[in-house]
């Protein structure tokens, strides 16, 4: 496989409208554009003249003077016109310190070698796709075909699944309990909706789109997107929309799983699968707060993750409980148009600004993006160290660090001074305000917020943030601990989803019998690699236990790594002639003890802390405590001597 394919650029069309890319190069990141100079060029001059300028991979941590960005578009402008001119195969990706020092000098820090493989991968056009499964030696169809499996859900995993499947020629069936595909995209309507990582990042490395319309895009968009996905890939002929999978058992003398479901109008079928992928995610059931008399109120209530799209809050005063990160976008959506908001706090979050949060994408940018060699791929690659690993360092417990009730080490106390500053800047240095959003936690001990005027809007005339504890819900409004009734027409729940109870309320039942509810003790999912469980072979969960990512990231990638590992085992399982395929039982518990021993080191086991990552019983099954390079890592290569074959 080469690193690079000249098709994927035409770049001979450059020539005949010169000023075209001139003028779109105006409108792109220099230091991105640099960074493709660099690559085409191998001249590490432009990196060393850039770097004191570059201390972070955001656009706007990038401080050029202007005679150095037009220096580089004038020569990046040369250089693509040389190729447009004389046309001849791009250069390959650079390997070694080269690509060292171009990745670090992107982050604005120092990379390690350890993300040189994993960036190699990612750089590479999308037409070249390195995360697709290759046959070691292709079956016939006869053995392809008379192997099926059933994948649950048709969200970002399901699709992404069902993709591999069917690039490897194995005949699969989507199960659909919505109308439609998109899972969360579809599911959550709520005003304000939409990504809080960049829309560049959180895409199919496959299926790059170029013409987001915002760097963070609203929830049409990202629906729309994944839509088109499953409509390049025909996915929706092959699945069973509005149909629910309610059961899954495992078949021992067959080696087969019987799959339960049941359709809008009540009746249930059954199907056999050889393999099943559960795409169901943990984010989709809503959670209610255990309030008395919740369901006593007069008016309409509505949960942001299962919004009413006649609800109707204009002229209204509405009681909003919950400030996370649904949250955080309804509120300042809505608040215009409420007669009065009033807004619940449990508690505070750390909120971090963001330049591009409301920005618009220039169409040069598009244009740039779309057509100039790696400039999409160097892109990513910045977004992807701004929201994700280059945080991962501020989450690890500094045992020796002297405020450990504040911070908990130097660059998390960092961080916590930056957000203090901007809370301030938006409020004012004596507001009253600031006794109430200030976290008295660590920061990144909950999920961390981007500001989308959540301050400003605080400020305004008809806002009420009320951090008094709710006692009680009555027919006319929320009853709060001083013993105040604020009345309401209208509650709305920003309360999050049931992310404890993973798979339910579906019930797999495996080897011997055995329900998976009752091996994940009450609230308490664990799985190899977040993907495998002793004793349900051939069953494999995406964006299982320990996968979400609180430091910040991109599920996308995740699902990504996760089908391509699941891939390799049905690979596995295929060529050798076997039946299934089961995580050996010690495998699974080394890997359960090393994460719990990594989360009790990091800032989300906190003492005193509460999240919704850890179950009642204060174990953190939800996220990863891994690097994303760590992750990509151990799902980059299959060892089938961690399994037992059936």
């Amino acid at each position: 496989m080469t690193d690079h394919d000249p098709s994927e650029f035409d770049l001979s069309a450059l020539a005949a409208n010169p000023e075209q890319l001139r003028t779109a190069l105006q409108s792109a990141d220099p230091a991105t554009l640099m960074l493709v100079l660099v690559t085409l060029t191998g001249d590490h001059g432009w990196l060393d003249r850039a770097r004191p300028h570059i201390v972070g991979p955001s656009s706007y941590q990038e401080t050029m003077p202007e005679e150095m960005r037009a220096e580089i578009r004038a020569a990046l402008f040369d250089v693509l016109m040389d190729f447009a001119r004389n046309p001849r195969p791009l250069p390959p990706i650079p390997d070694g310190q080269m690509l060292v020092d171009m990745l670090s000098t992107a982050a604005g820090t120092p990379v390690g070698e350890d993300y040189v493989a994993m960036m190699r991968e990612d750089l590479r056009p999308a037409e070249i796709d390195p995360r697709g499964m290759v046959w070691h030696k292709k079956p016939e169809q006869t053995v392809l075909d008379a192997f099926h499996v059933i994948v649950i859900g048709a969200g970002v995993s399901g699709l992404c699944a069902a993709i591999r499947l069917q690039q490897a020629g194995i005949p699969f069936t989507i199960i659909e309990k919505n109308d439609t595909v998109s899972g969360t995209w579809y599911e959550n309507s709520y005003p304000g909706c939409g990504v809080d990582t960049p829309n560049h990042f959180y895409s199919f490395s496959f299926e790059p789109n170029h013409n987001w319309s915002h760097f963070f895009a609203k929830r049409d968009e990202l629906w729309q997107y994944f839509e088109g996905v499953a409509d390049k890939y025909d996915l929706r002929r092959k699945t069973l929309f509005n149909t629910e999978v309610t059961a899954c058992h495992f078949d021992e003398a067959s080696q087969t799983w019987t799959v339960t479901a049941r359709r809008a109008d009540g009746s249930s079928f059954d199907m056999k699968a050889n393999a099943v992928m559960s795409a169901v995610g943990i984010l989709n059931r809503p959670k209610y707060p255990d309030i008395p008399g919740r369901e006593s109120f007069a008016g309409p209530a509505v949960h942001t993750g299962h919004w009413d799209p006649s609800f109707d809050w204009k002229g209204k005063r509405i009681a909003m409980i919950g400030t996370g990160a649904s949250g955080h976008q309804v509120g300042p959506t809505i608040q215009p148009d409420v007669e009065q908001l009033m807004v619940f706090q449990r508690s505070p979050h750390w909120v971090v600004p963001n330049p591009n949060y409301f920005g618009e994408v220039a169409d040069g940018m598009k244009w740039v993006l779309a057509h100039v060699p790696y400039f999409a791929r160097w892109y990513r690659f910045q977004l992807f160290w701004a929201f994700a690993d280059g945080l991962h360092t501020a989450l690890k417990i500094d045992p020796e660090w002297h405020d450990p009730e504040h911070s908990i080490n130097e660059q998390n106390h960092r961080h916590r001074i930056f957000m203090e500053r901007h809370m301030r800047r938006e409020l004012g240095a004596d507001s009253p305000l600031l006794e109430k959003v200030i976290p008295d936690y660590p920061p990144y001990g909950k999920r961390i917020l981007i500001d989308n005027d959540w301050f400003k809007m605080l400020q305004k005339p008809n806002v009420d943030l009320i951090t008094d504890q709710i006692t009680r819900i009555v027919p006319e409004g929320v009853v709060t601990a001083d013993g105040k009734t604020w009345a309401a027409d209208a509650i709305i729940y920003a309360t999050g989803f049931q992310a404890s109870k993973m798979l339910a309320p579906m019930k797999i039942t495996g080897v011997g019998g055995t329900e998976i509810h009752d091996v994940w003790k009450p609230d308490d999912a664990t799985a190899y690699l977040g993907t495998t469980v002793p004793g349900f072979p051939n069953f494999f969960i995406l964006l299982g236990p320990n996968t979400g990512l609180a430091h910040g990231g991109n599920v996308i990638f995740m699902s990504e790594c996760q089908v391509r590992y699941v891939m390799m085992a049905l690979r596995e399982v295929i060529e050798g002639g076997h039946h299934s395929i089961d995580v050996k039982p010690a495998v699974h518990d080394a890997y359960v003890k090393e994460v719990d021993h990594l989360h009790d080191g990091m800032v989300w086991s906190h003492k005193g802390l509460t999240n919704w990552y850890r179950n009642p019983q204060g174990r953190v099954f939800a996220v990863l405590p891994y690097r994303l390079v760590d992750y990509w890592q151990m799902t980059s290569v299959f060892k089938p001597d961690e399994y037992r074959f059936g």
